[in-house]
């Protein structure tokens, strides 16, 4: 299996994948869509993806619907995706993606929790180069052959795919998510959900210690409302292991 299978396989547990924060982060990326596209899904493809990832994760379709409306009223404010880069301590790498309404407010957050944990918040293009921009798709697999699927979606970019207790996941480059996405909906293929992320290139490992060091820092980073994703290159022991 490929990379993306390990890093899928060790942040499966993770503090990431919260319940009680994932109806705020999907709440802005439909703000963050109707801006962009209008409040319609079936005119506007990213809408159409976030109100799968609200039903994948049991978002209630009033809280739905209620975030549509109000990203539609003219008086709704922006959110903006900002991305910070740095390095916490014992050289790790962290990425960290947010949507915010008050840039300098997070900027002073952000610059807090590195300052407080002993790390550095970096210059744009510090570390981004160090992980992989994909893009994946979770999909109902039944009676489909995966062998088939991973030849037809080879021209799409799909660099990866495999099965998983949740569906069948689909791991490409950031820029293919489009195309995927006309191809898995013109096929009738079911989209549980999809989603982006960034894959380290190669991560380290630390110590007990060390590693508490980093985690440190990185809950006080993913606590803060403003904050949509983390990623760093501490390797992760997945639950199985």
């Amino acid at each position: 299996m490929g990379r993306a299978f390990e890093f899928r396989k060790a942040r499966k547990m993770k503090r990431w994948a919260a319940m009680s924060k994932a109806f705020t982060r999907i709440g802005k990326d439909i703000v963050m869509a109707v801006k962009e596209g209008g409040p319609d899904p079936d005119a506007n493809s990213k809408l159409r993806a976030v109100i799968q990832n609200a039903k994948a994760v049991n978002m209630p379709k009033d809280n739905i619907e209620r975030a549509i409306k109000r990203a539609s009223d003219k008086s709704q404010g922006d959110y903006k995706e900002v991305l910070f880069e740095g390095y916490a301590p014992h050289g790790i790498a962290i990425l960290i993606e947010t949507a915010t309404d008050n840039n300098t407010r997070t900027v002073a957050n952000i610059r807090s929790y590195f300052n407080k944990c002993d790390g550095n918040l970096g210059t744009s293009g510090s570390v981004a180069f160090m992980f992989d921009h994909t893009c994946n798709f979770r999909i109902n697999g039944e009676g489909m052959d995966l062998e088939e699927l991973e030849l037809e979606l080879i021209d799409h970019g799909v660099e990866e795919i495999f099965e998983d207790e949740d569906g069948v996941m689909i791991y490409a480059p950031f820029e293919s998510f489009g195309a995927i996405q006309s191809y898995l909906e013109a096929n009738n293929i079911e989209i549980l959900s999809s989603g982006f992320e960034r894959i380290p290139q190669v991560t380290k490992s630390l110590s007990e210690e060390e590693t508490a060091d980093v985690e440190k820092l990185l809950e006080k980073i993913e606590e803060d409302d403003d904050v949509q994703n983390v990623y760093h290159t501490m390797e992760e022991v997945s639950s199985e292991d």
